[in-house]
């Protein structure tokens, strides 16, 4: 049998064929998509996904073979719909800032961020949806007025398919209205918000179908009508099921943005607002760390430096702190990247290595984070690095130097669509989905082993410059 997985990303949509006895990957397809907005804002048109899940598939030439589908997709993008599922406006994205007051506003007015954590598991950052639904209904109350369903980027593409309005616990849990600690969506956030629930689609269960794709949908994208159609999740919960994460292990996934999180058994509490204490899609926690800076602002700074990014020093005493796009961690909105410690025999290879450290660093602190919190991290796991950056060498050399863990890089491409195909596969079967993707041997790669010593030097070089140039990232 064959499946397809989709990862609907920021920047493209990702489709694989997948077959389900061994997880080869039969076919591939790929779509871009286009993300508008400047100022803090970033924003895509719904219809693009759409679009581009069809031009994908189309890619493929395998859809009618296909026996279930699932998508993976960008989390805490907001999707606002009109009665008969049309988009509203533009999709506000995951990395869009501009909520910034209405994070603040949310986080005291539910007791501070200890309370928050402790009741739905994360704390309100301009990331999360509900400060965006807050934005908007500030900003633009006609347009939330009117609004007859709130979806988030897979929901809207899930519902499409099979015209049933369904998500997971994993990317709800990112919505800032769902809790981890009652596994169900939170009144008093919704009074907060002033969002109805009545709006928001049926919280599903791993193994869980959400229907069947439509004759409708089949036509539009070349599938089988009544083919079935997983409950999909977010993107790093995706990519977690495509590894066949086992508790414990960390991950860090090097993408525009970078992510640092790991599968636990239990629930994560933190009150700093760091970690985000997600739900996964295999009915375990996925607490987890993002920054908004990760390979797009490295890439950058090598074309300013017209330097190759793979030609960086070994060491090096400068400091970059990459803030290109603001950061979410640290929270810091309205940051701008900036280099300190230059010498006259500072070379531009060092420049670019202290970029690639100051992009990891934060990933790194954070799996020190969850160490100290008690999570049950695996002190001698390896780092399981994926993501787009995850082959170069440099990022490989930086992240085990700094963590002073090995590092192993997988080869299978696509992790978060290969999930999502494992997502599938699972919902045939009935299953678990991780234990679908162990099957099909994801994990193997190549290993970098770490330096003798770990690196603490340079993250207390870059923490000690974040905290005393702090003024200038708040302004």
């Amino acid at each position: 049998m064959l499946v397809a997985g989709v990862d609907t990303s920021t920047q493209a949509t990702k489709v694989l064929i997948v077959d389900t006895e061994d997880g080869e990957v039969v076919a591939a397809g790929r779509a871009l998509h286009e993300v508008t907005g400047a100022g803090g804002a970033r924003q895509t048109d719904p219809e693009v996904w759409w679009e581009a899940l069809r031009l994908a598939l189309a890619e493929c030439d395998r859809g009618g073979g296909v026996d279930a589908i699932s998508i993976a997709g960008q989390q805490h993008g907001l999707v606002t719909l009109d009665r008969r599922g049309r988009p509203l406006r533009p999709a506000i994205l995951w990395n869009d800032t501009r909520s910034e007051a209405e994070a603040r506003e949310l986080t005291e007015a539910l007791g501070g961020g200890a309370a928050w954590a402790e009741r739905v598991g994360l704390v309100p950052v301009p990331s999360f949806t509900a400060t965006r639904w807050a934005w908007l209904r500030r900003h633009e109350p006609d347009r939330a007025a009117a609004a007859e369903a709130v979806r988030l980027p897979h929901d809207f593409l899930t519902e499409r398919l099979c015209d049933r309005g369904a998500t997971d616990r994993g990317d709800a849990s990112g919505t800032a209205w769902w809790s981890t600690r009652d596994e169900r969506y939170v009144d008093e956030v919704l009074d907060l918000i002033r969002l109805d629930r009545g709006l928001l689609p049926e919280v599903l269960g791993p193994r869980d179908a959400a229907g069947d794709v439509t004759p409708a949908a089949a036509r539009a994208l070349g599938l089988r009508a009544g083919a079935l159609v997983g409950p999909g999740t977010g993107d790093n919960m995706g990519a977690a099921l495509g590894l066949g994460a086992r508790p414990g292990e960390p991950v860090v996934s090097l993408g525009t943005s970078g992510t640092a999180y790991a599968v636990m058994e239990e629930r994560a509490v933190d009150p700093s607002g760091t970690v985000a204490g997600f739900a996964d899609a295999s009915g375990r926690f996925l607490p987890l760390t993002a920054t908004l800076n990760a390979t797009l602002a490295v890439d950058r700074v090598a074309a300013w430096l017209g330097v190759d990014r793979e030609r960086a020093a070994e060491r090096t005493t400068a400091v970059v702190l990459p803030y290109l796009d603001g950061e979410r961690t640290p929270n810091l909105p309205r940051a701008a990247g900036m280099i300190a410690g230059l010498r006259h025999a500072t070379t531009r290879e060092e420049i670019l290595l202290a970029a690639y450290e100051g992009a990891a660093a934060s990933l790194i602190e954070a799996l020190d984070l969850l160490a100290d919190q008690g999570s049950g991290l695996d002190p001698d796991a390896p780092i399981l690095l994926v993501g787009g950056g995850a082959r170069g060498r440099v990022w490989q050399r930086t992240v085990a130097r700094l963590s002073g863990r090995p590092v192993e890089v997988p080869d299978a491409d696509e992790l978060v669509a290969l999930g999502a195909a494992a997502q599938a596969a699972a919902c045939l079967a009935g299953d678990p989905p991780e234990e679908v993707a162990r099957r099909w041997d994801t994990r193997h790669g190549i290993t970098i082993e770490p330096p003798p010593e770990r690196d603490l030097e340079t993250l207390e070089r870059i923490r000690a410059t974040r905290e005393a140039t702090l003024p200038l990232h708040e302004g």
